[in-house]
């Protein structure tokens, strides 16, 4: 292990006589790793979901048609009426848009790490912009209100690993009561036997696309329900679509 010098030891000094102020300086040494500009294409930078975000329902509607859209608001007419909501990387707004609408009372805060994406959910969600919030942050960075009674991730926690999520779902458990509801929409691989393969396929094309457009360096499905479960949460509801490659839950923390 490299050992870093205590600041009561001076730093070693070189042997080298002083070099001469008339000679020619010598050649500058090639741009090290940590010198390069930001916006180098970094492994170790965040995803940045700006460049697709006024894409982002074109290429929803390109990829699957309706049917996303129609898996995030399966369970919006049975919610109950809620207080306050933190939706999660809830994209351009368009779910949280009718759940306002649907629920005049509700408060909603939403958080993202895209400044593009929250612009236009503001702009979607203008006829209820006195009761909405916004914040340019991690999800991880984030901590729901006291009085937070449902959580909203439909199609973000597969843009986190497994660690994460598990982080996640502890630190909300660990700041809302008992009866708060989450409401989870994402991909998964079917167990149809001629459709596990394509499904597979689709969802590592599906990957390997955010990697070229926003630098997201995750590679394959998370197990949320795993993490959610060991948090307290329990499953209430469930709705699958295209036999499974699409769902929606809502879950329950006990």
């Amino acid at each position: 292990m490299n050992q870093t010098p205590t600041p009561t030891e001076p730093y070693p000094r070189a042997s080298s006589p002083r070099p001469d102020r008339s000679s020619p300086p010598s050649p500058r040494p090639e741009r090290s790793e940590v010198e390069r500009p930001l916006y180098s294409h970094s492994p170790h930078q965040p995803p940045n979901f700006d460049p697709v975000a006024r894409i982002y329902r074109f290429a929803e509607y390109l990829a699957l048609g309706p049917l996303l859209q129609r898996t995030r608001t399966h369970f919006l007419p049975q919610l109950p009426p809620c207080h306050q909501a933190l939706l999660l990387g809830d994209g351009d707004g368009r779910f949280l848009a009718r759940l306002l609408a649907q629920q005049p009372d509700l408060q909603a805060t939403a958080v993202d790490t895209s400044a593009t994406m929250l612009h236009l959910l503001r702009r979607r969600c203008r006829p209820h912009a006195d009761r909405l919030r916004t914040h340019q942050a991690s999800a991880l960075a984030i901590t729901p209100a006291p009085e937070t009674d449902l959580i909203v991730t439909h199609f973000f926690l597969d843009c986190l690993t497994q660690p994460e999520i598990q982080t996640l779902a502890h630190q909300l458990a660990a700041h809302t009561a008992p009866g708060t509801l989450w409401l989870v929409s994402d991909f998964a691989i079917p167990e149809v036997p001629i459709l596990k393969p394509l499904a597979t396929l689709y969802i590592r094309l599906l990957y390997l696309a955010f990697r070229v457009l926003t630098n997201l360096r995750v590679t394959h499905l998370p197990d949320p329900a795993t993490a959610l479960s060991a948090a307290g949460f329990a499953r209430i509801a469930r709705r699958e679509l295209l036999h499974g490659l699409l769902y929606t839950e809502i879950w329950q923390h006990r």
